[in-house]
């Protein structure tokens, strides 16, 4: 199992009622179903004729496949089998079961369509009652186990960025809180909504910039990754020393990789960091690589109080100018760069690091290597 750094951070805990697949992880190694990332951990749920789009043509099965298989970077030697949709209990969803993998590696989940056609719910569906804010509370307590010591407040019923959805906000007095989609005024998904899109790729691929950004390989390369990362992220780190001292040897003049800030508000260091890697840039672009190894590798020994000096000493180690990135970082020459670099993502609906693309194809979290080296092998297949 790893972990995903994920900015909806939700006090951290298990709920009860989900079943827990694989922490930080959005395609399961074992060949199990993707899951979605809520409170910190990934988790699917939930149950639902066969769905009808605008425009009254039916979804069928195939496309939810391949939908799926495109937004969690399930490789295609994992086998995903789902069944017809079939009438959900709950108002205007349909449901499936959907089976990955074979053999004693199996796994399998129902998943939620909007009888629309348009929408795919991963998570748990709980209808509630008329009073929806006191309801939710409880849920929300029961399920992730918190004390009656831990105040919670559900705010009002609000738009969402999907017009048949609403949101509500369930925080603590602590400043943690989450917000969740409901669906018929009621009916609360404990998990995450999806518009089934069947352009990601090229969605993906018209929204990121790729000029005048850092990076490593040539710009010829057939295969290009863009990493969007958080310097203050434990699985970052990880994932970066994996490319480096992994992927890129293994491929050499193959792959490309872009580099991008996404900076995480629950990290305190971390907004810092990303306008000195982005200084380093500016200052002397050979460097960028070398300076941004230094400062994952060095996560543990970076805190508020020393992280200036520890950015100006990493720096320093790979050959930047002190007086020149101490100057960058002071006036926040760079912030402009690390606030494109953020937008660019939330985009592309990124909201956990780190998040990768191959070639425009989405990867969430750190998947083991053999995982993702199957990824860039289909990329520089479908290259030739």
């Amino acid at each position: 199992m790893y972990h995903v750094e994920n900015k909806g951070m939700f006090w951290g805990r298990k709920p009860d009622s989900y079943v827990v697949i694989n922490e930080g992880n959005a395609y399961l190694p074992s060949g199990g179903l993707l899951v979605i990332l809520v409170a910190s951990v990934l988790w699917l749920g939930g149950t639902s004729l066969q769905a009808q789009p605008k425009g009254g043509a039916a979804i069928g099965t195939e496309r939810l496949v391949h939908f799926l298989r495109e937004r969690y970077a399930i490789p295609q030697t994992v086998k995903i089998a789902m069944d017809p949709l079939q009438t959900s209990a709950f108002a205007g969803f349909s449901e499936a079961t959907v089976v990955t993998g074979d053999g004693p590696e199996k796994k399998t989940q129902k998943v939620y369509v909007t009888q629309d056609g348009r929408f795919l719910v991963l998570g748990t569906l709980v209808k509630l009652g008329s009073d929806l804010q006191s309801e939710l509370v409880k849920q929300v307590r029961t399920n992730f186990k918190l004390p009656m010591s831990t105040p919670l407040t559900a705010g009002p019923l609000v738009k969402s960025k999907f017009a048949e959805f609403q949101q509500i906000k369930v925080s603590s007095n602590d400043g943690k809180s989450q917000d969740f989609f409901v669906s018929h005024g009621d009916l609360v998904v404990f998990g995450d909504v999806l518009l089934i899109e069947s352009n990601l790729r090229q969605k993906a691929l018209q929204t990121m910039v790729m000029r005048d950004q850092p990076g490593v390989g040539p710009t010829s390369a057939p295969v290009t990754i863009v990493e969007y990362a958080d310097l203050q992220c434990p699985m970052c780190a990880r994932f970066h020393a994996f490319l480096e001292s992994e992927l890129l040897p293994r491929y050499g003049d193959k792959v490309r990789v872009v580099f991008k800030e996404f900076p995480l508000a629950m990290h305190d260091w971390s907004t810092t960091a990303a306008i000195a890697d982005q200084c380093s840039y500016q200052i002397s672009p050979g460097d960028f690589v070398a300076f941004r190894s230094l400062i994952f590798r060095h996560q543990d020994a970076i805190s508020p109080a020393n992280v200036r000096e520890a950015l100006l000493q990493y720096g320093e180690e790979a050959g930047i100018d002190r007086d020149k990135l101490a100057a960058c970082i002071d006036s926040k020459a760079s912030l402009p760069r690390v606030e494109e670099n953020k937008r660019e993502g939330e985009k592309l609906d990124i909201n956990s690091t780190p998040t990768s693309f191959i070639n425009g194809r989405i990867v969430v979290g750190a998947p083991p290597p053999e995982q993702y080296f199957a990824l860039v092998d289909e990329a520089l297949r479908a290259g030739k």
